[in-house]
């Protein structure tokens, strides 16, 4: 392929597809190889024409030694003579891979992402070019298939799409605007090298592209070629597959967008799908939006597989409680009317969490952690660990029927608690709940007469009938007396101690998170 049809292939490709606009920054990742290089050359001739400005990133990954600090001093040189200025950075990924305990591969491609992405927010850049050639979408797709990819794994590379980020980069690699763009998907990495050659330019040769302990390489010198021999056009077959994917996954991408308001709500970090009306649509809608729920929190959905979709999906008709680990550091959670998939945020466990292996993230449980036994100052101000609880006394004689004494005795039903800010207020007679009361954690063998019942329950099964979280019961505060639990807070006081036209004084107490 002549150097002007190349040229003429990549910026009608920029075009299509509205790669980038004019007057933009775009940082162009420079590795020092054909495909990188050719790129970086097109884009430099070009520049004017495009009405953009080019910045050059290069990162040394310290792999190589020798080898990689003169890949840096090659990439250097060539942004000098084309006159792009350049930010050249280094990261040790080796101990980046074992802190992330990861591949090899995740840790270059984590990192290098988090470098582009620092020198694009430096320079106020929101396009980061890097040099994806068509043997590299061929490449993945396949990866995608052996991995046990979903439909939307077949799209394989996009020419733009938001920057990838791992559980270990930094915030700034995180920003929601910044994107990825690949001029070259229309090129094979075979012209970049004829194009690097026609203009007398000698590309750096990575010697890490030829060892087999690398997936995609072992993938790229074996597999390929055993497939070439059973379909010379396998690879023409795979792109032909991502488009015809990409077809159809855009048309489900559309439809979930426009059910999102109606199956889902989000609250910071975690997600909260309504299981009746995800069950009542098609599977193919349900994996969709599935897929948008994990995209919406985790920035993307590489790492993906079917089986992650389908292990969420399985959870619609699992008991409560059942959980699924998600690649990202998130975590799906099992309620009665909900699937929540969030940011695992562990905070310390009591034993029986602990042992059941569950997270206790304030993610799930708008209730924080509460340990011990903490009395309260009746009347006047208590501070516990997350609440502070305000007592009062009203002398105060109610002159009500007990049908409405009774709904003096507020208790907050378990989809209100749902809001972390809320807080909780009840009321009691003050004759029947004394004022030695302090609070504590349930404890085995509880019980209590929730309002309105004539006999004793046991706290388990209220919690159980109530539909409380399992996650949420160790969490909730129990108001006592010496005597008696008299209110499992945000859910319900005990009808002995409740307000009646017998009673002479009002213990009014109020929970609010801090």
């Amino acid at each position: 392929m002549k150097k002007i049809e190349l040229e003429t292939r990549v910026i009608d490709f920029i075009q299509q597809h509205n790669l980038i606009s004019s007057g933009e920054i775009v940082v162009v990742g420079v590795s020092g190889g054909a495909d990188s290089v050719c790129l970086l050359c097109v884009l430099a001739r070009w520049q004017s024409k495009l009405d953009i400005k080019l910045h050059v990133a290069h990162l040394n990954h310290q792999l190589r030694g020798v080898e990689s600090e003169t890949d840096a001093k090659y990439v250097a040189n060539l942004a000098e003579r084309l006159d792009i200025p350049i930010t050249v950075g280094k990261r040790d990924v080796a101990a980046y891979k074992a802190e992330r305990n990861c591949s090899m591969e995740e840790a270059a491609r984590e990192l290098r992402y988090d470098f582009l992405a620092k020198v694009a927010d430096d320079i106020g850049a929101n396009r980061v070019a890097i040099g994806h050639t068509r043997d590299d979408q061929v490449e993945t797709i396949l990866m995608h298939i052996l991995r046990g990819t979903g439909t939307s794994g077949l799209r394989g590379l996009e020419p733009c799409s938001p920057i990838p980020y791992g559980k270990g980069m930094s915030l700034r690699a995180q920003r929601s605007n910044l994107l990825v763009i690949r001029p070259l998907l229309n090129i094979t990495r075979e012209g970049t090298l004829n194009y690097c050659q026609e203009r007398q330019i000698e590309p750096r040769i990575d010697s890490s592209n030829l060892s087999l302990s690398f997936f995609r390489n072992r993938l790229r010198l074996e597999l390929l070629p055993l497939l070439r021999e059973y379909n010379p056009s396998v690879d023409q077959a795979l792109l032909r597959l991502a488009e015809i994917a990409g077809s159809d996954i855009s048309y489900l991408e559309q439809q979930a967008f426009q059910l999102w308001d109606e199956v889902a709500r989000q609250e910071e970090d975690a997600i909260y799908l309504d299981k009746g009306k995800i069950v009542a649509l098609p599977i193919a809608l349900q994996r969709q939006l599935l897929r948008l729920a994990i995209a919406r929190l985790a920035g993307d959905t590489r790492d993906i597989e079917a089986n992650h979709i389908e292990a969420i999906r399985s959870l619609l008709s699992k008991p409560v409680g059942k959980r699924t680990s998600l690649p990202h550091g998130l975590v799906c959670w099992n309620r009665y009317d909900e699937v929540v998939i969030a940011v695992s945020q562990s905070l310390e466990g009591n034993e029986s969490t602990r042992d059941l292996g569950l997270s206790t993230s304030r993610l799930f449980c708008p209730f924080p952690a509460l340990q011990g036994e903490f009395p309260l100052k009746v009347p006047g101000e208590t501070v516990l660990p997350g609440w502070r609880v305000i007592a009062s006394i009203s002398s105060v004689i109610p002159r009500q029927s007990p049908e409405h004494s009774e709904s003096r005795s507020p208790f907050v039903i378990a989809s209100e608690a749902k809001q972390p800010h809320r807080s909780f207020v009840a009321e009691f007679d003050l004759h029947l709940a004394g004022t030695e009361l302090f609070v504590r954690q349930r404890q085995p063998g509880d019980g209590f007469q929730p309002l309105g019942m004539d006999r004793p329950k046991k706290l388990q099964h209220f919690m159980v009938d109530a539909k409380i979280p399992l996650l949420w019961r160790e969490h909730i505060p129990i108001v006592c007396s010496p005597q008696q639990i008299i209110w499992v807070v945000g859910w319900r006081i005990d009808d002995r101690v409740k307000v009646t036209e017998a009673t002479k004084e009002i213990l009014r107490l109020e929970f609010i998170r801090l």
